[in-house]
């Protein structure tokens, strides 16, 4: 007998002894009852299997025609339905049992349990900052490659392959910051693709970008400790910081990236860090120019602060117009470089890297040591063997030639269509667009847009949202990448209606 089974058996035994001793009655009306009331409590979950009736039966020790009577009075009340070949399961879509399980659903007495910490509170309030919308639909969510151009039967093979040669001494710990494997691959790719030269050991394989995020803010920031934005910026970011407490200083961008004028005027609180995200500005797209790049390291020097490279298109960014990294430019290692292979490759794949100074090293190891552990193995040697193998180099190829495709249509048949928003104009360079209003909105116009697009399955981040003081302008922000051509068409001219 399978182990799901002995334990819905025992909860029913149980049950069914009690309704023996308490309502003396024939005994498929008992079994029905004890089955009921552990329904009822919540005993058995929703889609619950129960066991076979010739099982329960011998177990309990009646007939198998006592056994079906009762499942029978309980499919009448539709307390459990029957699907052939897939036995009996348990339903909760039931108006008794959702009544009686409004109980759980009552307020939590606050008085019961000591206090929230400060951090933790700050996390909860500021979880509404970060975009994270339930809805399934691709189109038209940003942030996404194009989906259905990945090689999956590579990485199936490659997947085949590890769990093929496994030895059972590789199913234990691993490594919290990453397989060195994977992390020398990485190094070899950044210095050949971006001139970054590091060592392994600096290297730490973490979910993404966020997680990168945590790591470092609980490694450098203390409560009030200033912190230098891009405004805007990406809402994650800006919870992230926000939440730990730090002292938020929003710099307004110009035409070279963040405004480093501004930056120097900084007196107090001297900054202990920039977030910069020079290769493709988020969510305006501007690249940062290489002089900026040199002004932000020769600030960050001054002020002895760390600059965060957030790099997270930069092979989308670059694929025409390529300048240097601010970690490549800079000599005295207090460079963060953030790169992320779930906008590469797809956000399901949870994995990401950062490239450390040695100073950092040991604090951020044991910070990962602390949380999350390590990433899982298998995912890490697939990747290792996917860079090696040249798949890599051939997706990137792939996904520019798609997604560009794909930018260029939506251009088109987006401003064909929409006689309130223009897209804004600028080279291909990321995986999404910005959709401006041509006349002035509010913020609440704004959101509703957003909430009726997703009520039609249309996926679109406000702009509003990314700004950390008074937005300056109201828009949409769209990913195209991932929508096929004759979908995508649709889909603009579902959007444009709603709009």
């Amino acid at each position: 007998m399978d182990t799901n089974n002995r334990f819905t058996i025992q909860r029913i035994q149980k049950e069914y002894q009690r309704q023996k001793q308490n309502v003396p009655s024939n005994k498929y009306i008992i079994l029905y009852k004890a089955i009921k009331e552990c329904i009822l409590n919540i005993e058995l979950p929703h889609d619950w299997l129960l066991p076979p009736t010739r099982i329960l039966a011998q177990e309990i020790g009646l007939s198998r025609t006592t056994v079906i009577k009762a499942y029978e009075l309980l499919l009448l009340e539709k307390l459990i339905f029957s699907k052939p070949g897939s036995g009996n399961r348990i339903n909760y879509e039931n108006t008794t049992i959702n009544k009686s399980s409004s109980k759980q659903k009552e307020p939590v007495n606050i008085n019961l349990y000591p206090d929230i910490s400060q951090k933790g509170q700050s996390y909860l309030k500021n979880i509404s900052l970060i975009n994270r919308l339930p809805n399934k639909s691709l189109a038209f969510r940003p942030g996404l490659p194009p989906l259905d151009v990945f090689p999956v039967n590579q990485w199936k093979k490659l997947l085949n392959t590890y769990w093929r040669h496994i030895k059972s001494s590789g199913l234990s710990y691993s490594q919290s910051t990453g397989l060195h494997e994977l992390k020398k691959s990485i190094c070899n790719y950044l210095n050949v693709s971006r001139n970054i030269k590091c060592d392994a050991k600096q290297v730490m394989i973490v979910s993404g970008s966020l997680q990168s995020l945590y790591l470092i803010t609980n490694a450098i920031i203390d409560k009030d400790d200033s912190v230098v934005l891009e405004n805007p910026l990406f809402p994650n970011v800006h919870s992230i910081f926000k939440s730990s407490q730090a002292n938020l200083i929003p710099i307004e961008l110009d035409s070279e990236g963040i405004n480093i004028n501004k930056m120097n005027t900084i007196t107090h609180n001297k900054p202990k860090v920039v977030h910069v995200t020079p290769s493709n500005h988020y969510p305006l797209g501007i690249q940062m120019s290489l002089k900026r790049r040199k002004e932000i390291l020769e600030w960050a020097s001054k002020n002895k602060a760390f600059v965060i490279e957030n790099d997270y298109e930069n092979e989308i960014a670059n694929s025409s117009n390529s300048i240097p990294t601010i970690y490549s430019l800079d000599t005295e290692d207090r460079t963060i470089y953030m790169g992320t292979f779930n906008r590469l490759l797809h956000p399901s794949i949870r994995l990401g890297y950062m490239i450390i100074p040695r100073y950092l090293v040991k604090i951020i190891e044991a910070l990962q040591e602390h949380s999350h552990r390590f990433i899982s193995p298998s995912i890490q040697v697939v990747m290792n063997q996917f860079i090696e193998k040249n798949y890599l180099y051939q997706h990137i190829k792939n996904s520019i030639e798609v997604a560009r495709e794909r930018h260029d249509l939506f251009i088109t048949e987006f401003e064909s269509i929409s006689k309130t928003m223009y897209v804004q104009q600028k080279p291909f360079s990321s995986f999404h667009l910005l959709a401006y209003f041509k006349s002035p909105v509010s913020e609440e116009y704004e959101t509703e847009i957003i909430k009726k697009l997703n009520e039609n399955d249309i996926i679109a981040f406000p702009l509003s949202k990314c700004y950390i003081t008074s937005p300056k302008k109201q828009g949409l922000i769209l990913g195209y990448s991932s929508v096929r051509p004759a979908v995508l068409k649709q889909k603009i001219k579902k959007l444009a209606g709603i709009i």
